[in-house]
């Protein structure tokens, strides 16, 4: 059995968008993906909501990514594939945070897993990164919180193909297939979370040599 670790923020988490709850764990997108590819693989989802690439929040604790992301892969290693979805937050929360920077705090997680040894064998795991959807008109409750430029995400695929490009990486684009609610522009809603599960999964079968 191969296993698949899903390392996201709020979209990964399952957020209802205005704010709502959770999604039913069979609507999230790391359910679709495992009912697409079957119980031949482990889905492991490791969502948390404010999760940021690299940065730290002082008003909840654990939002740096990059500070959990070893103690994650070695608690579920063997992880013989790390699925690095995060970004939106970056731009989202921080001012003068840009897409290139958001790109650049992937890349330190993939270098984190590249040398974690925490793949098959002691090896590293293989690592695809989604490049998040666009953000569209944040509600007002997103407003009051986000302090950053939503218009940055519109340069996420971009520099994320940069980052995947450079360190030989999987690449998905999620702003080519799916778009935000908009109820608050930036969480999926149930059909969006479908059609991206469903996405990764084609990519996920395409990667291990398995028939789409």
């Amino acid at each position: 059995m191969k296993t698949i670790l899903c390392y996201g923020d709020s979209i990964t988490w399952g957020y209802v968008p205005g704010n709502l709850g959770r999604y039913a764990l069979d609507r999230r997108w790391p359910s679709v993906l495992q009912s697409e590819i079957g119980y031949e693989f482990h889905v492991v989802a490791e969502g948390l909501r404010g999760r940021y690439t690299v940065h730290d929040e002082p008003y909840r604790a654990g939002r740096n990514g990059a500070s959990l992301l070893q103690p994650m892969l070695e608690t579920h290693s063997p992880v013989d594939l790390l699925i690095i979805f995060l970004g939106t937050n970056d731009v989202l929360h921080h001012a003068g945070v840009s897409a290139f920077d958001a790109a650049r705090g992937v890349e330190v997680l993939a270098r984190i897993a590249l040398a974690s040894e925490t793949g098959p064998s002691e090896a590293a795991p293989r690592v695809m990164i989604i490049s998040p959807p666009r953000i569209r008109t944040l509600s007002n409750e997103l407003l009051e919180l986000c302090h950053g430029d939503p218009s940055e995400s519109e340069n996420f695929s971009r520099y994320f193909l940069q980052v995947a490009e450079a360190r030989r990486l999987c690449f998905l684009d999620a702003a080519e297939m799916v778009e935000p609610s908009s109820v608050d522009g930036v969480h999926l809603d149930e059909a969006g979370h479908a059609v991206l599960g469903k996405a990764v999964a084609r990519e996920v079968l395409k990667i291990f040599g398995e028939k789409t």
